[in-house]
């Protein structure tokens, strides 16, 4: 027999962490900790179903903008838009290369270096992640302010959570 999750933290837990900055602050702060436990409860249901990892995700999604915006895409950008290191920057290339995603050649003007191009550029980056396109839907509903103020929570939630364990 299985129960759902309840939405909302029990009682005796949101009263245990209550920060004292009054309860709009922490219904605010309980929000952002569901989203992240969906958003790693996803990832590993997306690991598990064989799909294109968050990494490989995001590394689309950075090229198929950048060679909208006329840019050339260098592997050292994506390693350094993604942060990680040259040597996982080449598994990342030749896994997407194998999916038949990506294609390499070399750079125009730089005979040391060889740029990233996507093999469809019919793709639409919404299609790397579906979500994108449900999420901005969400934001519309939002109001100008409402939306500014929103983005400004979430920036500085991201801040916090770049500068973790670093």
């Amino acid at each position: 027999m299985t129960t759902e999750a309840p939405t909302q933290p029990a009682e005796h837990a949101a009263e245990h962490l209550r920060s004292g900055r009054g309860e709009h602050a922490d219904d605010a702060a309980w929000a952002v900790e569901r989203l992240r436990l969906a958003e790693s409860q996803l990832g590993r249901r997306r690991q598990a179903a064989c799909g294109p990892s968050d990494t490989d995700r995001a590394a689309m999604r950075f090229v198929l903008e950048e060679t909208d915006l006329g840019r050339l895409v260098t592997p050292s950008d994506l390693g350094d838009h993604l942060g990680i290191v040259s040597s996982s920057v080449t598994g990342l290339l030749e896994r997407l290369r194998d999916g038949g995603l990506i294609e390499t050649r070399p750079h125009p003007s730089d005979r040391r270096s060889k740029i990233v191009l996507p093999v469809d550029r019919n793709d639409d980056p919404e299609s790397i992640d579906p979500l994108s396109s449900v999420i901005r839907s969400l934001a519309a509903e939002l109001g100008e302010d409402q939306a500014a103020a929103v983005a400004r929570f979430l920036d500085r939630v991201a801040a916090a959570v770049d500068q973790e364990c670093r």
